[in-house]
């Protein structure tokens, strides 16, 4: 019986372990993305003067494309910050954030001469994306509590 206990200890103290190290290790990540999303936005501001200074059509594609950066990374820290006051990661926060990622990459493309076929395959992914994200709500683990 108490090897069994013994056993039994090992685990909650190595599962406590692993917590608290993926806690800080999640923590530092947040710290570096807030400096980040610090950095992008000053660098985006400083860049105003030299935006002005281009064509409208580059302009416009400088700052489509250093927002959605920006809140491409809101979305990372949106999901950090969740798991820490869930102790899970939602799926719906990862979704959001490939699909802006994806919509940024969009907006390059969009400013280029591009392939159909990559075109398509772009729409394909979104598509597949924001289907994932309908069943992800559709079958949350706390929408299955709501509905017992």
């Amino acid at each position: 019986m108490h090897y069994i206990e013994l056993i039994k200890n090992i685990g909650n103290i190595s599962s406590k372990i692993f917590e608290e190290c993926a806690r800080i290790i999640l923590s530092l990540l947040i710290a570096v993305i807030l400096v980040t999303i610090t950095w992008a936005v000053l660098k985006t501001l400083l860049e105003l003067r030299a935006i002005f200074s281009k064509d409208i059509h580059e302009a416009l594609q400088v700052v489509m494309v250093n927002a959605l950066t920006i809140l491409a990374l809101l979305e990372v820290f949106r999901t950090a910050l969740a798991y820490f006051s869930e102790g899970r990661v939602k799926v719906t926060y990862i979704i959001d954030t490939v699909l802006v990622v994806i919509l940024t990459e969009v907006m390059v493309f969009w400013f280029k001469e591009i392939e159909y076929q990559k075109i398509i395959m772009v729409i394909a992914l979104v598509l597949a994306l924001i289907i994932a994200r309908i069943l992800a709500i559709r079958f949350s683990p706390a929408r299955a509590k709501e509905d017992i």
